[in-house]
């Protein structure tokens, strides 16, 4: 077994937090889809399959690291009553997961796994953008105002143009 118990039970809670939040992105989705605002529900959309594909990231390790796999429960996602509390929620949601990677990565530390701690950089990275995204769409959705989420919109679907331009080039 490349992984230890406690490292592989950790990273099974992980599992579910991450599987967690993918529900709970899902929630947001559907709340801006019945607010008829098709790009905040995209993004959210977007982000639940992210989250789910993180989950299976941790689930493939586990599995080719030899270790025992434990999916947790996954509590009900909470309703959200505005774009500006699920960008929040997302926020801190997004600083949270942060300090639970760095736990993960430092328990993969201490007890020397370095396939744990190189497997782990990448969450270590993407929580960075993570993070970068969620605060930046906090802060346009704050500036814009809860009658301003047209330009919420707009903003998103020019990012994803740009985004698609820069990918295309």
């Amino acid at each position: 077994m490349l992984i230890s118990d406690r490292l592989a039970q950790a990273m099974n809670q992980q599992i579910g937090r991450e599987l967690g939040a993918s529900h709970q992105y899902v929630m947001m989705a559907g709340y801006f889809h019945a607010e008829s605002l098709p790009q905040l529900a995209t993004f959210f959309f977007r982000q639940a399959d992210e989250e789910r594909m993180h989950a299976m990231k941790f689930v493939h390790h586990i599995l080719e690291a030899g270790g025992p796999l434990a999916v947790p429960a996954v509590p009900a996602p909470r309703p959200v009553g505005s774009a500006e509390e699920a960008a929040r929620l997302s926020l801190e949601w997004e600083m949270e997961v942060t300090r639970q990677i760095n736990d993960l990565m430092a328990l993969a530390v201490k007890e020397s796994d370095y396939i744990g701690q190189d497997f782990l950089r990448w969450f270590v990275t993407e929580q960075l953008e993570e993070v970068a995204s969620m605060s930046e769409l906090l802060s346009v959705i704050r500036r814009a105002g809860p009658d301003g989420l047209l330009l919420v919109e707009d903003y998103l679907a020019r990012r994803k143009g740009e985004a698609a331009a820069a990918e295309s080039a």
